[in-house]
């Protein structure tokens, strides 16, 4: 071998000692020392004789000269180490002129620190030994035989700017399994080599090759952790082949970034990485980007997203000792055989933090026409750049150096005329172009189901991810938290006592009452009393207290106490949650002005409950009083700056009110927080869809993804151990068959082998790209969904009227409903059916009434392969349409959803609130009845009933009043402080002929306020025309 010469800029490379040393002959071996980069020689150490003890101190240092204008570069350094091979010199024997020697091991030093910025290094080496050697080889708990190895340089090799912009590229190759059946281990031998090429200095690209890999029949999947291996030929000692410390340790398929990682993808990746034939390299290469790469690495990946790592394979030659052997270009492309290509989606590394991705990727025949459509790329590396691969392709030079072939623009422009090339005679292409777009053998791949694994990591991101604590430091600055307001005692303490005084005080008055109606009766009989007596007496009290008004005056006096406890005291008779339900209820009839009154009592009564201000805000959302929204959103955040619902409406407002840069520090802050959260992910990639940032919304909406996967198999994991039916999770199962892109599904429990075929190349990669290639022809917001064909009327067959033990029969059930209308939908059930990450937050922006955010969302799930037109779907948007009354495009909408689920209460609801705001009362009738028969409720059963007795009434069907006062009843009991509810107590009272009740509804009416002129016209009409029910007659 050449010796270098010692001259540019010196890496010194010092072998100190040696310990646990042994030879092959006596306990005192004589040995030196041999340092190699790039199979070149860099020197020969003195020989030294080992101590007994078995150690030596050589103190032999060499130099590797570093050219950044040629010879030895930073490439070179990054993935070639230094070999330091110790060789024993035997003692001469009778007659020998030389000396003989055995090589006892060689150790290795990965020269990559000096790529990290440090200008020295020490390191223990271990001494692998070569076949035969009397070293013990490498093994844990074994005493082992090492070289003291120190590394220096003079100055650091890497600028300040190199370290701060460049970047290293590790590509580790693992195996590609399932290759095809005509793949023997058997005949010719054969060199398997799979290459990519990344940007270097420049116009270069410089080639990443990976050789030699082992074919090997299936039987048993390849174990992890293991070794990866240095791409380099010729290393003497088994165990010098693996990189120190670095190590595949594989993981679940549902981690990877590849394809192949759905969980109907399971079985196929147990058989072939378990059964069939596979190639197996455990290869690591690596590569320095400088500033300037990174750069175009970054842009190019931008631009072209996917990138072309092709497979190949070409006979092994052993040329003829003393000849030479010519090839020409010719002869080098026809010994190419089985090239196919695998389209790697490097996208994911511009995701923000990201350094590394892993997966399986399918191979495919290479057909030019492809892969330039997939990947812009003009060029084969091992076609069209890489003829000389093959001349190296000897026994014994097979991994020989290789030169950079520059990709220049004049091949690029070649490659185009080439292929755009026609006969003058003739429309017809010419002979060329049928061998560049047919390729037998790569649909093999196609055919076999063929896929590499590959893992592509750099050692700082391209993208620069925000830490979470400058996320939250962002956060306060725009909202600075709020301060606890100060506990104050007493209050609630005295209105307790003021209220229990106030029932000593009516007690008296109603014992006061009491003996002077009976003193004197009393007085008499004594203690003879009897009990019919005392319940005469009590009947006439009751009269009396009621003629007289003073039932009525005491029980005001518990209701409404004196102004100087009336706040205070009004927590006692309705709660926080009453006046949430009151609100609520303002809301949906509309009126907005007492909705906001209940809202803003709840916040005055706990300005520190973040809930109350949530509530506030989505009511302003409805009311499109977006200013007050951000508002009250701002304030819950600055009550608990990690609440999660506060962050993702305050990103909400902020995009809808165009502030896009706080926009993207909430959401992006509501991801670290709870990285989990599908609704923050979601929202996080809708604002990078604003933005025209495809590849970021890409991540965002694959990050919800998992997390909405992990949560279901999660639930369907917990589901089935308590069902005793859970299957193994890592063998595959019926867990695991509900799960799909952008969400899950209820689908059989069936997993298909993938036997068959792929997706030919024509087809887009993965679900992903399919959706992604939708996504971008939608037109924002204003894009309708497109109704199919509407059906009949479902509400053709109408029941009957409801006897009273319907409604009645409702009441318990509904008094624990939970307050959400079709304004807040819910699902009617508890739900079995999994959602899509897009219809998951469109039940969280419908919750909090962003109605405007909410048709953004439901065209990516119309798009979704696992969603698309659902009864969920079509029931949403209807209630969108309501709010804006839209009464048509809400009834086609809800005709859609009734076809899909005829038996969903919620959709009747929903139509029975269309046609009672339309004004048709009657076919709202209908709907609301058959809402209240099935026997699962709706979830806004309290208005169902409160306008049904309305419709009732309205009729003035005199068998109808009972069930009227049954449905008024049932929501007076849900909230008393409705005037609307009161006012049609009063009629139904009035018809009954019930004056005493008559008068009391009405004069609840008159206190709350009624604001329904036509209402209280019809009220003192009846009132004129039965005589009664008017406490002022």
């Amino acid at each position: 071998m050449e010796q270098v010469s010692s001259t540019g800029k010196p890496i010194q490379i010092t072998v100190t000692d040696g310990y646990d040393l042994k030879g092959f002959k006596g306990d005192t071996p004589v040995t030196f020392i041999r340092a190699e980069f790039n199979q070149v020689v860099l020197g020969d150490s003195a020989k030294i004789t080992v101590s007994p003890e078995g150690t030596a101190k050589y103190n032999f240092t060499s130099t590797l000269e570093f050219n950044t204008e040629g010879g030895i570069t930073l490439d070179d350094i990054s993935h070639k180490p230094v070999f330091l091979t110790m060789t024993e010199v035997l003692p001469k024997e009778k007659k020998q002129k030389d000396e003989k020697t055995l090589i006892l091991g060689q150790a290795v030093v990965d020269l990559l620190p000096l790529l990290e910025g440090e200008i020295s290094f020490e390191t223990m080496a271990p001494l692998h030994p070569v076949p035969g050697s009397p070293l013990e080889p490498v093994r844990a708990g074994v005493k082992q035989c090492s070289l003291e190895v120190k590394v220096s340089v003079a100055e650091p090799l890497l600028t300040t700017a190199q370290i701060l912009g460049g970047s290293l590229l590790k590509v580790t190759l693992e195996a590609a399994y399932s290759v095809p059946e005509s793949f023997m281990p058997v005949g010719p031998l054969q060199n398997y080599m799979v290459g990519l090429q990344v940007p270097s200095i420049g116009e270069k690209d410089y080639p990443i090759l990976f050789k030699n890999g082992t074919l090997k029949l299936g039987g048993e999947r390849e174990p992890v952790p293991r070794p990866k291996k240095w791409p380099i030929a010729n290393i003497l000692a088994p165990g010098a082949n693996n990189i120190p410390d670095a190590f595949i340790v594989g993981g679940p398929y549902e981690e990877e970034d590849g394809e192949l990682n759905h969980p109907e993808d399971r079985e196929f990746r147990n058989q072939s990485e378990c059964i069939k034939k596979r190639i197996i390299w455990d290869l690591e290469s690596r590569c320095y980007l400088d500033p300037t790469a990174v750069v175009s690495f970054q842009k190019r990946i931008a631009d072209c997203r996917l990138w072309p790592v092709e497979i190949t394979r070409v006979p092994l030659i052993t040329a003829p000792k003393g000849k030479a052997t010519r090839f020409d270009k010719a002869d080098d492309e026809s010994q190419l055989s089985f090239h196919g290509v695998a389209y790697v989606n490097m996208v994911p590394l511009l995701y923000p933090g990201v350094k590394r991705i892993r997966g399986a990727f399918h191979i495919y025949p290479y057909l030019d026409s492809t892969v330039f459509e997939k990947t812009k790329c003009l060029f084969s590396l091992f076609r069209d750049t890489g003829h000389h691969l093959i001349q190296n392709n000897k026994i014994g030079g097979i991994n020989s150096p290789l030169s950079k072939p520059v990709i220049s623009k004049n091949l690029k422009e070649e490659k185009i005329q080439a292929s755009s090339i026609k006969s003058q005679s003739s429309d017809t292409p010419l002979e060329i172009e049928p061998t560049l777009n047919h390729n037998p053998e790569g649909q093999q791949y196609v055919e076999a189901g063929t896929y590499i694994v590959l893992e592509i990591e750099l050692d700082k991101a391209l993208v620069p991810k925000r830490m979470p604590e400058e996320l939250a430091g962002r956060v306060k600055e725009m909202i600075p938290p709020r301060p606890p307001l100060t506990r104050r005692t007493g209050g609630a303490q005295k209105a307790v006592s003021d209220y229990h005084l106030q029932i000593k005080n009516i007690s008296r008055a109603i014992l006061d009452e009491y003996h002077r109606m009976f003193g004197k009766q009393v007085a008499k009989l004594e203690s003879d009393v009897d009990s019919e007596t005392l319940e005469e007496q009590k009947c006439q009290l009751n009269y009396e207290l009621n003629c007289s008004g003073k039932y009525f005056a005491f029980k005001e006096q518990l209701k409404t106490m004196p102004d100087d406890v009336q706040g205070a005291v009004s927590t006692i008779y309705t709660s926080s949650e009453q006046l949430r339900l009151f609100a609520f209820e303002a809301e949906v009839n509309e009126n907005f002005e007492m909705a906001a009154v209940y809202y803003e009592e709840r916040i005055v009564r706990e300005p520190q409950n973040l809930e109350h201000w949530l509530d506030y805000g989505a009511f302003c959302l409805l009311t499109e009083d977006n200013i007050k929204a951000q508002e009250c959103f701002r304030k819950a955040l600055s009550l608990n700056q990690n609440h999660i619902h506060s962050l993702l409406l305050c990103g909400v407002l902020a995009v809808l009110m165009e502030n896009y840069e706080q926009a993207e520090i909430f959401f992006e802050d509501a991801t670290c927080l709870e990285p989990s959260n599908v609704v923050a992910w979601t929202l996080l990639g809708l604002y990078y869809e604003i933005q025209n940032n495809d590849i970021r919304m890409e991540m965002a909406f694959h990050e919800g993804f998992k997390q909405l996967q992990a949560r279901a198999l999660q639930a369907q994991v917990t589901k089935q151990k308590s069902m005793g039916t859970i299957e193994n999770v890592e063998e595959g199962g019926n867990v695991e068959s509900s799960l799909g892109p952008w969400g899950v599904t209820d689908g059989s429990s069936t997993t298909a082998t993938k036997a068959e075929a792929p997706a030919g190349p024509g087809t887009p990669l993965s679900i992903l790209d399919g959706f992604l290639e939708a996504s971008s022809k939608l037109q924002s917001d204003s894009q309708e969904p497109i109704l199919s064909v509407q059906s009949q009327d479902p509400v053709e067959q109408k029941p009957s009227n409801l006897h009273d033990k319907e409604i009645t029969a409702k009441r318990e059930a509904s008094k624990c409903q939970d307050s959400s209308t079709f304004l807040h939908p819910t699902s009617y059930v508890v739900s079995q059916i999994p959602t899509t990450i897009f219809m998951e937050t469109i039940r969280f922006l419908m919750k909090f009434n962003a109605v405007q955010y909410v048709h953004r969302v439901l065209a990516h799930e119309l798009l979704c392969p696992q969603g698309g037109p659902s009864c969920e779907y079509y029931l949403v948007l209807a209630q969108t349409y309501l709010l804006k009354k839209d009464f048509a495009k809400a009834e086609a909408y809800l005709q859609q959803a009734a076809q899909m689920d005829y038996l969903n209460p919620n959709v009747w609801g929903v139509k029975g609130h269309l046609y009672f705001l339309s004004g048709n009362h009657a076919e709202a009738k209908a709907c609301y009845e058959r809402t209240i028969s099935f026997v699962v409720d709706a979830s806004e059963m309290h208005f169902i009933f409160l306008r049904l007795g309305h419709i009732y009434l309205e009729e003035k069907e005199l068998e109808e009043i009972t069930e009227a006062e049954d449905a008024l009843s049932e929501a007076n009991a849900l909230s008393n402080y409705n005037a609307e509810v009161w006012a049609y107590l009063a009629l139904v009272s009035l018809k009954a002929g019930r004056q005493l009740e008559a008068e009391q509804a009405y004069k609840y009416t008159m206190k709350l306020k009624l604001k329904d002129e036509a209402l209280l016209a019809e009220i003192h009409m009846v009132q004129e025309m039965v005589g009664f029910g008017n406490p002022s007659f």
